[in-house]
């Protein structure tokens, strides 16, 4: 009979452990995401396990974003950007026709190819960076075309990021620091920017060759 009840004692314990990670991408499909403001996947494909954008797909492209919506998290997913390739992780998206790009709702981890793309005068757009605002507090970011490691947090409004096993980013919404920031970074002005406390969680199309694989979520 003991044997029998901490058997079943054990059984809550393992669905929950099971249950609190769920996996956005399955590895084989693009079930589970679409195109923004489309209702299909348009210019991403899977290739060898990973979402990968063909910018150079004929039927268009766009940002990929997922059909659900999430509030407070941890994301867990590997990137590997092309040579002087950019592109982003952009979370909070409220996708509304009003606003035709992710970016108009959503902030940006970015990803970035930080020795040879364009955008990587300032520190702040560095891989790692929470976009124009917080630049990383350390480059961990691997070369082109190799697998760069994220784990992102957002919980009630504090934004935490780690790349490749280290703390780069740390920050409150709505603190005096965090204000600081957003008004000294191009999105002050923007009447959606930061808004949505609940959104769907976009990769972002920058006309790059780029890949994402392994994308897991676990509500908190």
């Amino acid at each position: 009979m003991k044997k029998i009840m901490l058997g079943l004692m054990a059984i809550p314990a393992f669905c929950l452990s099971v249950s609190a990670q769920t996996k956005l991408f399955d590895g084989k499909t693009t079930n589970g995401w679409h195109t923004y403001l489309k209702k299909d996947v348009v210019g991403w494909k899977v290739v060898d396990g990973a979402l990968q954008l063909d910018p150079q797909a004929a039927e268009g492209h766009g940002d990929l974003v997922t059909d659900g919506e999430y509030e407070n998290y941890e994301l867990t997913l590997e990137w590997n950007i092309s040579k002087e390739g950019n592109s982003g992780i952009i979370f909070g998206v409220h996708e509304d026709p009003q606003f035709d790009a992710t970016y108009l709702t959503g902030m940006e981890m970015q990803v970035l190819d930080n020795k040879d793309a364009s955008d990587n005068k300032k520190a702040n757009h560095l891989a790692g960076s929470l976009y124009d605002m917080i630049a990383p507090s350390k480059d961990v970011c691997k070369p082109a075309g190799e697998w760069n490691k994220v784990k992102l947090r957002k919980k009630d409004g504090q934004l935490t990021f780690w790349l490749n096993g280290t703390q780069i980013v740390d920050v409150k919404m709505g603190s005096d620091e965090w204000n600081k920031v957003l008004a000294d970074s191009k999105f002050k002005n923007w009447k959606g920017f930061a808004q949505y406390p609940k959104g769907h969680i976009a990769l972002q199309d920058h006309g790059h060759l780029v890949s994402y694989r392994n994308i897991k979520l676990k509500q908190l």
